[in-house]
């Protein structure tokens, strides 16, 4: 059964101009882009988007750098979507992630990690209504 995750190209990422690369490496692991657009979010979204992590110690620090610069969110499907993407992205440390992984190649610290990928099917579905209306993925989905 195809399933949809997002992912998200952070601020990071983007200032190095790593995009298209990275990109091009969730396409080749057998992903299908159905939305994807360069945006930026307010400090206040960003605390929306990341409100599961409002009381952890990170969570004012993630909203700052999430609001730091331009990102590119991305709705995808695969089969096994979520548990795939996340095996790609690698751990949030880049410095524990398999070599290969998205965030070993392209990731500078665990605060600065690349990309952002959906940990739930259920969260995959809140987070990619976050970006995209249901028309934008149709639309791309054509």
């Amino acid at each position: 059964m195809k399933q949809r995750t997002l992912a998200i190209i952070k601020p990071d990422a983007v200032r190095k101009n790593v995009v298209g690369e990275i990109i091009a490496q969730i396409t080749q692991a057998g992903f299908k882009v159905l939305a994807c657009k360069m945006t930026s979010l307010s400090a206040a979204q960003s605390g929306k988007f990341y409100e599961v992590h409002k009381e952890r110690p990170f969570y004012g620090e993630l909203c700052d750098f999430m609001s730091s610069g331009a990102i590119v969110p991305i709705a995808l499907e695969k089969e096994n979507a979520v548990e795939d993407y996340r095996a790609l992205i690698g751990s949030t440390d880049p410095a524990e992630a398999a070599e290969g992984t998205i965030r070993k190649r392209f990731a500078g610290s665990k605060a600065e990690n690349a990309v952002h990928g959906s940990d739930s099917p259920e969260n995959a579905a809140n987070e990619i209504a976050f970006f995209f209306t249901e028309s934008e993925i149709v639309a791309n989905n054509a």
